[in-house]
């Protein structure tokens, strides 16, 4: 198997929103020395990003908005009640970003996989902030590489707890982006969006799916929901790339959210996602997204990495009973019946 590119640089871990805040900053340093701890180093390749540059955030953010983050990282201030822009967050920002264009760049340079532990910001949209996320890094390496490398199709298949609201947004009349997001409810998470019938507009009708679960699903209703949506709908899309936000905190110790996923099931995700990527592009780009309880959410990553690579020494853990399963299924039949007259 060829290696897995990993953007790294040691600043990412100064993306830190403040000691009181959920997003501390130093996961992915963690994370990187939890894989070399588990002798991952002859299945990795590290290299350092550079910060994007603004004519990149422009493909996607307006210049008013990049304006007022550069001004707020001067001297420290707020986008909105739940983002704060600590002294020189923009460059950290830009590095951010910069990781994801380099993760990209590596799959049209030799790679199939590549790997950035400090992207997945899913709830950034075009002139606003929300959700820990400043630049939406998953739009930029879009634009950047439509641009580039002339690619048409591109799917993005979110997994994190919340629900893709950002990248919804700047994609919810594009028929390029298959976008497809699992997540809590949002009638019981922020950002209280993401039901089966927001489905896209326009040209773009059909090419947004969304897949929400109740408090208290666990394995069994993700791994149901995503064989029945996920597989057939990526393989008759027909993507140039894939783009997996691997958000891991569905973990049942994340303090944030309320689903009950266990530590195995990342390595199945992660094992899925490749295998559909070699099916269609052969190109598969990993955010490692969000996740709120350090220690879960490192031993997480490590399954979705062991998962990448082939591994099967994953950590593992009891599942925990899912109460939802059968209500899960009526979503999921619910959601294929909208989905039947596009795909």
């Amino acid at each position: 198997m060829k290696r897995i590119f990993f953007a790294y640089h040691d600043d990412f871990n100064k993306y830190d929103l403040g000691k009181d805040h959920p997003l501390i900053g130093d996961k992915p340093r963690r994370t990187l020395q939890f894989l070399e701890e588990r002798n991952f180093e002859s299945l990795i390749d590290i290299k350092e990003p550079e910060p994007a540059k603004e004519k990149d955030i422009l493909k996607v953010h307006t210049n008013c908005y990049l304006k007022e983050v550069k001004f707020l990282s001067k001297k420290g201030g707020y986008l909105s009640l739940d983002t704060p822009v600590p002294k020189g967050l923009y460059n950290i920002a830009l590095l951010a970003v910069g990781g994801t264009l380099l993760a990209g760049e590596a799959l049209f340079r030799g790679y199939n996989i590549s790997v950035n532990p400090l992207g997945g910001f899913h709830h950034a949209c075009r002139d606003r902030s929300s959700g820990f996320c400043i630049f939406n890094d998953i739009a930029v390496v879009i634009e950047y590489l439509k641009e580039k490398y002339h690619i048409g199709r591109i799917a993005v298949i979110d997994l994190d707890v919340h629900h893709a609201n950002g990248t919804q947004e700047i994609y919810y009349e594009d028929p390029s982006v298959l976008l497809i997001s699992f997540h809590q409810d949002g009638r019981t998470l922020y950002p209280g969006t993401g039901f089966i019938d927001e489905i896209g507009k326009g040209k773009g009708e059909g090419y947004t799916i969304n897949h929400p679960f109740l408090p208290l699903s666990g394995n069994e209703s993700y791994i149901y929901a995503f064989k029945e949506v996920v597989p057939e709908i990526v393989r008759k899309f027909k993507p140039h790339l894939i783009i997996y936000q691997a958000g891991v905190d569905t973990h049942h110790a994340d303090p944030l959210a309320s689903i009950l996923l266990t530590y195995p099931i990342y390595h199945f995700f992660a094992q899925e996602i490749k295998e559909l990527s070699k099916q269609t592009c052969r190109r598969l780009l990993v955010l490692l997204g969000g996740g709120y309880n350090s220690i879960s959410s490192i031993k997480s990553y490590y399954n979705i990495m062991c998962g990448l690579a082939g591994r099967e020494d994953i950590i593992n853990e009891d599942e925990i009973k899912d109460v939802n399963f059968s209500k899960t299924r009526k979503t999921t039949k619910e959601l294929m019946e909208i989905l039947s007259s596009y795909w």
